[in-house]
């Protein structure tokens, strides 16, 4: 093959590429294009609710200005709320246990 097919044979290649690139680059701009858009009409619908979605931290109380019978009580309707929590799920899992320990197989 002579010099100059290869030459054009590279040439074609190379504008073939740019072009694939430049292609790309004007899709991916117009797709960028439509999600901008997009965010601004979601950023409208939420201005329009004007609902604050930040969750509001709770009132600071130090535990050294309080009466200490009110921390013990508090103390103490937490560890019996995790007690009860502990006790519902283990009678759960004692009926799943039994349930399965009972369970008929079918055939079909």
């Amino acid at each position: 093959m002579p010099w100059w097919s290869w030459l054009l044979i590279w040439s074609a290649l190379t504008l073939g590429f740019l072009a694939l690139l430049v292609w790309s680059g004007v899709r991916l701009y117009r797709k960028s294009l439509g999600a901008l858009r997009a965010f601004e009409a979601l950023g409208d619908r939420i201005a329009v609710l004007n609902v604050d979605v930040s969750p509001r931290p709770e009132q600071f109380r130090p535990a050294v200005f309080t009466d200490l019978a009110a921390l013990r009580l508090e103390v103490e309707q937490r560890e019996a709320e995790r007690v009860h929590r502990r006790q519902v799920r283990r009678d759960g899992r004692i009926v799943r246990g039994k349930l399965m320990r009972n369970a008929r197989y079918v055939t079909r």
